[in-house]
């Protein structure tokens, strides 16, 4: 057998004791966390660079633009909205409101015709004195139909308006006057109460009164105008007509051709006003 030793063997012949592995390697520690006063300090410089806002002079100006273009369109939006009643209006009910304010600026010029041919009779009259007083005279008989304080006939409408539930308000009753006087009405009654320039309505549905006179249902209008632009200016959309129905109560318009206004109201004497005429 051979004896000699293996250099392979992995033992030290001079050695008795087996050869020692190295010790591993430990891994490198990871660096410690951030000190908590770094990560505030973070936080206020975040905050510090939010707020206040730094806003350009551009960005004005563009805020200034959306905000006029916003405010634009809100009133686009509301006029039309405003305009709803007229635009959903039928062909032949545009063409009956055209024709109404046809007629009023007819009767305007008129007005202004009727004015000027006085003038002229004055200045032409042989008779100045004579022609003065007939239109003193006639002026007068105006006057005292538009104050009520004399009798009236002519053509005209008459106006019934049913009120079974006392959904009628005042105010309706008001804008039924108003709307006549804007067509042409010259002399109004109401359940026998004279309609004049200062008359006032008061009361809840059900209870009304014309200056301070209770007036019931059905209310009963005679009114002295144009029949042809009396009736339509009643039946426009969203009109009298059209507002009373939707309070559940009724309007019915019937043309007259001579209807007398007899109801009188008592001529008031001014306590301060004077006649500033000679």
């Amino acid at each position: 057998m051979n004896d000699t030793p293996n250099p392979h063997d992995g033992q030290n012949p001079g050695n008795r004791y087996p050869a020692r592995e190295l010790p591993a390697e430990q891994p490198t520690p990871a660096p410690p966390p951030p000190e908590r006063e770094n990560a505030v300090s973070g936080r206020q410089r975040l905050r510090a660079g939010l707020w206040p806002p730094r806003v350009s002079r551009a960005q004005l100006i563009v805020a200034l633009l959306l905000f006029v273009l916003g405010l634009g369109l809100a009133i686009q939006v509301r006029s039309n909205s405003d305009n709803s009643a007229l635009r959903g209006a039928r062909q032949e009910d545009l063409v009956r409101i055209l024709d109404e304010l046809d007629n009023r600026t007819q009767r305007l010029e008129d007005e202004k015709q009727r004015l000027d041919d006085q003038r002229t009779e004055l200045e032409n009259s042989s008779d100045q004195a004579e022609e003065a007083r007939k239109q003193t005279l006639e002026k007068e008989r105006q006057l005292g139909i538009l104050a009520g304080t004399v009798a009236a006939h002519g053509p005209g409408i008459t106006l019934t308006i049913s009120d079974p539930s006392g959904a009628v308000e005042a105010d309706m009753l008001l804008d039924t006057i108003q709307e006549l006087r804007a067509a042409g009405a010259e002399a109004i009654e109401i359940n026998g109460v004279r309609v004049v320039a200062d008359t006032y309505f008061s009361g809840d549905g059900g209870d009304l009164k014309v200056d301070g006179r209770k007036v019931e249902a059905p209310y009963e209008f005679k009114v002295i105008g144009k029949p042809q632009d009396l009736e339509p200016a009643l039946n426009i959309p969203g009109g009298v007509v059209q507002t009373l129905e939707k309070e559940q109560a009724t309007a019915e318009v019937a043309r007259v051709d001579d209807i007398v206004v007899d109801a009188l109201r008592p001529a008031k004497q001014p306590d301060y006003a004077r006649s500033s005429s000679p």
